[in-house]
């Protein structure tokens, strides 16, 4: 069939399509940089403020506190106003965010970071919903697309801030501001997407009514979201520090954290396709547990550049798949696109309230043991747990039916 042959309506799905695929994978590039740019600048940001390890670890634990407290509120907010409405208004709010924390004082830094997490949580739960609604049998693979996204500009936001601020001298505060540029391109995309009424309600059964919380598979899967997001977020906020304390240059130990990234973008785009194909993910669950393990003994090998980079592989390779397959485990565990959203919004403020107490416990156990022995020792621990989560998480079974 020739050009002209088409039908007007298909040629407009597929340009309707291709403009929402590019607006999602802005958005997408979106939920990460705000954060885990903040990562190799925290001992920068820590002296020019003259805060303590521990409240140093706000920075990166107050956007997952916002994570947990409106990841319950997205869905009922995207249901009035609309999902994709819901996810232009996360944008204004991030961007926002990322303005004000670069803008004054400590009060301005933690005003912005807390909006900055309240953002990306709508976009976070809501995304995975409009992808699920839009794609309904490629969920697997637009789940790797924009998680992939995702993680691309989290690695290259943690690579560049060290030279954004001291290679071209601009400050850890104008480093940060930089990633409201990539907000603001966002928005601009994601207009044509506001036209779009929500969709349509989907029957209740009888099992809609009970809640969740009765379920335990999806607290399996809450844990599981939960610990590899505690794990993900520590990492982000003190492997520079760590690394640094072992005799690394800070702007080496920065790009350390970047390659943790880059290396996990491989896994962060094969594990939801796997997971698709496999009747249950238990073997991929116990594989990315494994290499997260071996990739935190690693740490303990202070000044070997060689098992740094090996650490730095195997905490990438394991950090990218748990992500993206913690993502498509909410859709495997659910029923229905209804029950998806709503597993969505459990695992994924259980999970980051969990997440949160990560980076501020590992600066509380630093001042206080001026070691990194414990911080990394707890990790372990961590990492062992979300392989028990995982390996429930993992059956093929869903919420309600799981004998």
């Amino acid at each position: 069939m020739n050009e002209h042959s088409v039908p007007a309506t298909e040629k407009i799905s597929k340009g309707n399509t291709a403009l929402f695929m590019v607006g999602m994978i802005w958005v997408a590039f979106n939920l990460r940089p705000a954060i885990t740019s903040v990562g190799p600048l925290i001992g920068e940001i820590r002296q020019d403020l003259g805060i303590s390890n521990g409240l140093a670890g706000l920075l990166t634990t107050l956007p997952v506190l916002g994570f947990a407290l409106f990841s319950l509120l997205a869905p009922k907010i995207g249901n009035h106003l609309g999902n994709e409405r819901t996810v232009f208004l996360g944008l204004i709010i991030l961007t926002s965010g990322i303005v004000i924390r670069s803008s004054g004082p400590i009060a301005a830094v933690f005003t912005g970071t807390a909006l900055i997490g309240v953002g990306v949580a709508i976009g976070n739960v809501l995304l995975p919903g409009i992808v699920k609604h839009r794609f309904p049998e490629k969920t697997g693979m637009m789940t790797s697309i924009y998680s992939t996204s995702m993680g691309l500009f989290a690695a290259i936001a943690s690579g560049v801030s060290i030279p954004l601020s001291r290679g071209l001298h601009l400050g850890w505060r104008r480093a940060l501001l930089l990633w409201g540029i990539v907000g603001v391109i966002a928005l601009l995309l994601w207009v044509a997407q506001l036209g779009r009424k929500a969709p349509p309600d989907i029957p209740r059964s009888a099992e809609d009514s009970v809640p969740l919380w009765g379920s335990p598979l999806a607290w399996q899967v809450s844990f599981f979201m939960g610990l590899q997001s505690f794990l993900f977020y520590c990492i982000v906020a003190w492997l520079p520090e760590i690394l640094s304390s072992q005799g690394m240059s800070r702007g080496m130990a920065g790009w350390m954290l970047f390659g943790v990234q880059f290396i996990g973008l491989p896994a962060t785009f094969l594990a939801p396709v796997l997971a698709d194909r496999f009747s249950h993910q238990r073997g991929i669950v116990a594989v990315v547990s494994l290499l997260y393990f071996l990739g935190l003994l690693g740490l303990f090998a202070s000044g070997s550049l060689i098992l740094a980079i090996l650490s730095v592989i195997f905490i990438g390779l394991a950090q990218g798949a748990t992500i993206s397959l913690s993502l498509t485990m909410l859709s495997l565990r659910a029923n229905h696109a209804k029950q998806a959203a709503a597993l969505s919004g459990m695992a994924q403020s259980f999970g980051y309230l969990l997440a949160a107490i990560g980076p501020i416990l590992t600066g509380f156990l630093y001042d206080a043991t001026h070691s990194w022995t414990l911080p990394i020792l707890t990790f372990l621990l961590v990492s062992f747990f979300m392989l028990i989560a995982g390996l429930g998480a993992g059956r093929n079974v869903t919420v309600f039916h799981e004998k």
